[in-house]
């Protein structure tokens, strides 16, 4: 009898301490099972850059990984293991593989066998054209820190290649583009003393350029040569740049403003680099270009008229506007927030989807934040379909929409410069 009631006590103690424990987590599998489903109907399972690989063999299903994810949203646990659910939302810190306990997470491309947007290349990132290397997001990594690295990396390696240029004409390496990835490269030659030049159509500093006045960019502790670590975890585009720039006085960096490259190839035993109206040739050529690329348009009526724009230079300049954005991605949101956060701009998002659902968790938080102060409102599912001089004409769920509109700003991502990198015998994944 005294040990039925020992047994009656365990199992009650293990049924106290281990029921809500099971019951929570068959829920969160539900849920997750759900959102998986979801993503893949969406096509947001499917990654575009870097995202975390999974070996089944090795997850116990801990969600350690889960819970690391600053996004929150990439990784879930389905069946008893850690999957992807929102591959378009990771960028890549890898937290997962750093906190996995039995190391079954490593984050990169995987299979890029039938990937027709990542580029071959080995593990020096030179491409399948001897001498040719891709360094950044266009190889498909993304964060600032990778950009960082790879720019260094492979300067790194063309620094230990046993030919030097001794001709004055011929440099060591040329760097297409002048953003983290490019002005690292360019640093690191600096360092190793090889003769370079940098060609870029805007200037140093590339996208971040690009992004609105004190949008705070995320950062991990990354190295740049010449110049130390980088150890805050957020930096403003204003001390991002003031930092690129002042390297780029103090080593007097060797970069050419203006030069669209047109082409690059061979000849005589080098590369060529055709330029905006000039070519230029060197031992090794270095593309360190973003992926967007040029702007995709939307095609409809009045886009060309002067109050369209596709990006966001200067919040302050707008005041007392009514503004429609359109477009569902990060850039959307952050413009939206810069806009909104002047107070007297009437700021719209039209979405052509029911939510949105490629979006940082920062920013997911910060959209819901701003439409419930109504500081920002959203149309989903709608499409502009004309732009007139003081409104905008939508579809809004297949009904007609007119909205009272200043400027519209597109956001519907760009046109990657994979045609180019082909043009130059770049071979892909799925090539």
């Amino acid at each position: 009898m005294e040990s039925y009631y020992l047994w009656t006590v365990a199992l009650t103690v293990c049924s106290v301490i281990f029921l809500p424990y099971y019951v929570k987590f068959r829920r969160q599998q539900k849920v997750d099972l759900s959102r998986k489903q979801e993503a893949v109907f969406l096509g947001a399972d499917k990654p575009v850059a870097q995202f975390p690989v999974i070996d089944e063999t090795r997850c116990i299903g801990c969600a350690t990984c889960v819970k690391a994810c600053p996004e929150q949203e990439v990784l879930g646990i389905v069946f008893g293991k850690s999957t992807v659910i929102n591959g378009l939302k990771c960028i890549g810190h890898g937290k997962c593989a750093e906190v996995c306990p039995v190391g079954a997470i490593q984050v990169g491309l995987g299979d890029i066998e039938d990937r027709d947007d990542i580029p071959l290349m080995n593990e020096y990132n030179e491409t399948v054209v001897p001498n040719l290397y891709i360094a950044g997001e266009l190889g498909g990594f993304a964060l600032i820190k990778n950009a960082i690295a790879q720019g260094a990396q492979v300067v790194e390696h063309i620094a230990s290649l046993p030919q030097r240029s001794t001709d004055a004409e011929i440099y060591d390496v040329i760097i297409v583009g002048a953003g983290p990835t490019g002005m690292s490269a360019a640093l690191n030659a600096v360092k190793h003393k090889l003769s370079y030049l940098v060609l870029d159509q805007q200037g140093a500093g590339g996208t971040i350029l690009q992004y609105p006045r004190k949008k705070i960019v995320l950062v991990q502790p990354v190295e740049i040569p010449l110049y130390g670590y980088l150890k805050k975890s957020e930096y403003t585009k204003e001390e991002l740049l003031d930092i690129w720039l002042g390297l780029k006085d103090k080593y007097k960096l060797n970069i050419q403003v203006g030069a669209k490259v047109s082409n690059v190839y061979r000849s005589e035993g080098y590369l060529t680099v055709e330029g905006t109206g000039e070519t230029f040739k060197a031992r090794n050529v270095i593309l360190a270009l973003g992926r967007r690329g040029t702007p995709r348009k939307l095609g409809v009526p009045g886009e060309e008229k002067a109050k369209v724009m596709y990006k966001l230079i200067d919040v302050e300049a707008y005041q007392n506007e009514k503004i429609l954005i359109v477009g569902g991605g990060d850039s959307a949101i952050e413009v939206a927030y810069g806009l909104a956060s002047q107070g007297s701009n009437q700021v719209t998002i039209s979405y052509r989807k029911n939510k949105f659902f490629r979006l940082k968790r920062k920013n997911a938080e910060l959209i819901e934040k701003l439409v419930k102060t109504g500081q920002v409102r959203t149309i989903m599912e709608s499409n502009i379909i004309q732009i007139e001089d003081d409104h905008v004409r939508l579809d809004i769920k297949g009904q007609k929409a007119k909205l009272s509109n200043d400027y519209v700003f597109i956001f519907a991502g760009g046109e990657p410069p994979f045609k180019l990198l082909k043009k130059m015998g770049i071979k892909f994944g799925s090539d």
